[in-house]
């Protein structure tokens, strides 16, 4: 017992020895001075490489140190760099906290330098929490401290971050002009990283603006110098600039490739990371209060207790210390490492369908161009089988020949609804359909609707009962043209599907606040009725009832999906409630605005309501320029059968020559010619004549381009493949608006 008790006492004394040896070594500044400056230091490379816990550990050993020798710029240094790295690990609020404590020890021993860094980072802290102006303010006087110590490095960078607010307030003018002063400073002095960031970030901008030729440019000069110097988190964003830029140039092709870049070294990046969340770091501080405190309890045994129950004690303290440390520290390393996984497994899933959403997207945008391009190209010939038909059955057919003409001609017509039907829901799916609001008087525009369909209707010895709140104003701002579209679809598949029975329209509020008013439109008929199965899918598109419905009744299954995509575009909802063989009810809402002011939208060109008979047709010279020869044709025998005479030519060129040498009355261009296009040629002719009746015979429909067609100087459009009734009022209407021009000259 005594012989232990010797080896205790001698462990004791050399411990005594030790720490009076080091209780010297610390009470030396210099030698304080050096460790505190070597755990800063220490930190920051631990930062540099995401080992974000070694570099709180120094941080905070550094902080003891400084505090004790109440080393004030150093304690206003740790917490600027405590600052930094909370905010780095999203601990935004803990980073104002010590930014705040490290500004007041700055500003009392007038530090500017290391103030003008805090500003810097406080500015860091304010733009992720998206307050640009207060990051603003705090660049501001990060500045001013760096341009009054002759900081030209720490001013390039803060004139950089300066630059990327102002890109997250979108004024690229103003961000373009500081991130060039930015890069001005940093190529005078060399400063490569900052010179690789500003000129990513300069790439960002002309991206922005649209000038793509030079974003690439300034961005794979920041790839350039950002690759030579190994700048990993600023490779990985240009590869994601570099990637959106290619993307606005519609090359998908290589806009994946550096995606695919991007997301490869920023996997690599957050696997360097030690640690991935605060709450991991938060549990290890734990565990080393947990230790200290045990030590100390440890210290107050070794006084308290005799040798022998000592060494007990303390044997016993010390393995069950062991034990819970060991078992706590390999619980936080599992957490940790299932936490790595899981986070790589969710970035490679997250970059596989970003890759999907980019193809999908070409997809969706190669699907729509060839449906654009082949329904246009599909309205040229039907303009032949449509003409050629209504021309035959004018000539006075032999009585067997009618049935199939009519045939002919309905086939035509419906083709030409179905090709109309897909270019809409085309436009409706690539959001190229705008709302055009305008005043109108909604009673009678469904008064009209019901006029308009009601030989349909009757055809079906169907009755058409319409009910108006009387309570509700008649007029509003709307959309008219697309409400009209909704109502024409619903009412007509109640027509449709109903026979000898009835249809109900009722319009009602549902709310109303300030000038705006929720109604409601209900469309009731008592017809065949649809089943459940079909009810969950019959606003998609193509979707159509059973194959014997779809024989007995026809129809593309395309109506309901535009009325879907109307509604949604007017921000409104729809519904439906129906039962076999009882009847069907569409019900939708949508907000329309009040008005006293009813202005009824007026037709470019209306329709001659007059006596064709009483125009002087004898000296009316029309020019046809058409390039295909069945049209040529055709158009010629309508105008023959108006007793109007024309010429042809096939090419605009020669039509431009054809008109300045001649004195035409009508010209009727068609679009896509050989040589010069339709749209050319009329900007010519407009150049020198300004009053000339110039019609475009274009097979696009009317709302795609009509304010190129507005630009190019056409008087009016007659869309191919157009109703021969039509063309002929637009033609008489000119004509007659000619006459009444000339005499009154």
């Amino acid at each position: 017992m005594s012989q232990v008790k010797n080896y205790i006492y001698i462990l004791l004394m050399l411990f005594s020895l030790s720490v009076s040896s080091q209780k010297s070594i610390d009470e030396d500044p210099e030698i304080q001075q050096n460790n505190i400056n070597y755990r800063i230091e220490q930190s920051q490379v631990e930062l540099e490489k995401y080992n974000y816990y070694d570099a709180q550990k120094n941080l905070d050993e550094a902080l003891k140190l400084a505090e004790k020798s109440d080393n004030k710029r150093s304690i206003g240094i740790i917490y600027a760099i405590k600052g930094k790295l909370q905010l780095i690990i999203e601990e935004e609020d803990n980073a104002i906290k010590s930014l705040n404590k490290a500004i007041e020890m700055q500003r009392i021993i007038d530090d500017n330098k290391n103030l003008g860094k805090s500003y810097k980072i406080f500015g860091d802290v304010y733009l992720t929490k998206k307050d640009y102006h207060q990051a603003l303010d705090s660049y501001t006087a990060a500045k001013s401290k760096f341009e009054e110590e002759g900081l030209d490095e720490n001013l390039a960078e803060v004139l950089l971050c300066e630059g990327k607010t102002y890109m997250h307030l979108k004024n690229y003018g103003k961000a373009r002009d500081i991130i060039e002063q930015a890069l001005a400073q940093a190529k005078k002095g060399d400063y490569k990283k900052t010179q690789s960031d500003a000129l990513i970030n300069h790439g960002i901008i002309y991206n922005k603006l649209g000038d793509y030729e030079k974003a690439l440019t300034f961005a794979n000069e920041g790839l350039k110098i950002a690759k030579e110097n190994h700048f990993k988190s600023i490779l990985s964003q240009s590869f994601l600039v570099i990637s959106n830029i290619y993307k606005a140039i519609e090359n998908f092709k290589l806009s994946r490739e550096y995606l695919y870049r991007h997301l490869k070294l920023s996997d690599s990046i957050r696997t360097l990371t030690r640690i991935n969340s605060s709450k991991d770091q938060e549990t290890q501080y734990l565990l080393n209060e947990a230790n200290e405190k045990n030590i100390e309890i440890v210290e107050k045994l070794e006084k308290a207790e005799d040798d022998k129950n000592l060494g007990t004690l303390i044997s016993i303290l010390s393995v069950a210390l062991i034990t819970i440390l060991s078992l706590l520290t390999l619980s936080l390393y599992k957490n940790n490492n299932i936490r790595l996984k899981t986070n790589n497994m969710l970035h490679k899933k997250n970059g596989e369908l970003i890759i999907a959403k980019e193809k999908a997207e070409l997809a969706s945008k190669t699907k729509a161009n060839f449906l654009s391009t082949v329904t246009h190209e599909l309205r040229t010939p039907l303009y032949a089988v449509t003409g050629l038909s209504n021309m035959l059955l004018d000539e006075n057919p032999r009585p067997e020949q009618v049935q199939h003409l009519k045939s002919l001609k309905f086939s035509g017509d419906y083709l030409l609804t179905f090709i109309n039907d897909i270019l809409q829901i085309n436009k409706i799916e690539a959001n190229k359909v705008d709302i055009e609001p305008e005043s109108f008087n909604l009673k009678k525009k469904i008064n009209n609707i019901v006029l308009a369909l009601n030989n349909s209707a009757e055809d079906n010895n169907i009755k058409i009962h319409f009910e108006y709140d009387t309570d509700l104003p008649e007029n509003f701002i709307a959309d008219q043209l697309k409400i009209s579209q909704i109502l024409i679809n619903l009412i007509g598949n109640s027509i449709k599907f109903t026979k000898d029975g009835d249809i109900w329209i009722r319009v009602y509020k549902i709310e109303e606040k300030n000038n705006f008013y929720t109604l409601r439109f209900e469309v009731e008929d008592n017809g065949i009725g649809i089943s459940q199965e079909k009810q969950d899918n019959m606003f998609e598109s193509f979707s159509q009832g059973s194959i014997q419905i779809n024989r007995k009744y026809g129809g593309t299954g395309l109506g309901l999906s535009i009325v879907k995509g109307l509604i949604d575009i007017l921000k409104g909802k729809i519904y439906v409630k129906s039962e076999l063989e009882k009847g069907t009810t569409f019900y939708f809402e949508i907000p329309l605005e009040y008005t006293s002011i009813e202005e009824e939208k007026e037709n470019k060109v209306a329709y001659f309501d007059g006596d064709a008979s009483e125009l002087d047709l004898t000296n009316v010279k029309i020019l046809v320029v058409e390039d295909n020869k069945i049209n040529q044709m055709i158009t010629k025998k309508i105008l023959t059968k108006m007793s109007l005479k024309c010429d042809i030519v096939d090419n605009g060129e020669e039509a431009v020559e054809m008109i300045k040498a001649n004195k035409y009355d009508i010209i009727l261009m068609d679009i896509h010619m050989p040589g010069i296009s339709g749209m050319e040629a009329t900007k010519r002719v407009r150049s020198f004549d300004k009053e000339l009746t110039i019609f475009a015979l274009t097979a696009v429909t009317i709302e795609d381009k009509m304010h190129e067609f507005d630009e190019a100087g056409f008087t009016d459009i007659i869309p191919k493949p157009f109703k021969q009734e039509e063309f002929e009022k637009k033609l008489y209407n000119a004509l007659a608006s000619n006459t009444d021009r000339s005499a009154t000259a």
